[in-house]
């Protein structure tokens, strides 16, 4: 994931995705930790913003090992979708979510939260979609509890140089 241009802020409030409402939703608290034992990802997180576009900020190619957090919207564990970013690869190699698109339902997310608590989830879906139809509401569509969202780029490289995808999976509370 190298261009910020590829995520949409979100702009919508129908509910989108799997019932949550049942799961126990938490106080906000900024996530520290990213952890996926499927994929081998045991990642720091940061907070990312929005870029003067408007178009969400992607964690910096020289800290590929971290993923980012778009702090305007929901903590994980809070209702609502909490959306993590992280690079497939860059010009240095791998990065952090270079298995990202292994993944399978059921499969286990972790996040360790900045109060000390952590919360689960488990792959509800993997999507893949062009970066120019990236698919807004499923990604921050207001959801009935808590949701987990994750993503990072796939595809082909595009003439630009650039992926011309996005892979996002699309997790519950576990």
């Amino acid at each position: 994931m190298s261009k910020s241009r590829t995520h949409r802020s979100p702009a919508r409030t129908t509910p989108v995705g799997a019932p949550t409402a049942s799961a126990r939703t938490l106080a906000a608290s900024p996530p520290t930790r990213l952890l996926i034992p499927a994929i081998s990802v045991d990642a720091p997180v940061t907070d990312l913003g929005l870029n003067a576009d408007g178009t969400v900020q992607v964690p910096s190619a020289d800290h590929a090992d971290q993923v980012g957090w778009y702090r305007n919207g929901p903590t994980p564990g809070e209702a609502g979708p909490a959306v993590l970013i992280g690079h497939l690869d860059t010009r240095n190699g791998p990065a952090v979510f270079r298995r990202l698109p292994e993944l399978h339902p059921g499969d286990l997310i972790r996040i360790r939260r900045s109060d000390g608590g952590s919360v689960d989830f488990k792959v509800r879906s993997l999507l893949q979609a062009a970066k120019d139809h990236f698919p807004t509401d499923a990604v921050y569509g207001d959801t009935p509890g808590p949701a987990l969202r994750l993503i990072t780029c796939g595809g082909r490289i595009g003439s630009d140089g650039h992926w011309t995808d996005n892979i996002i999976v699309l997790a519950d509370p576990a």
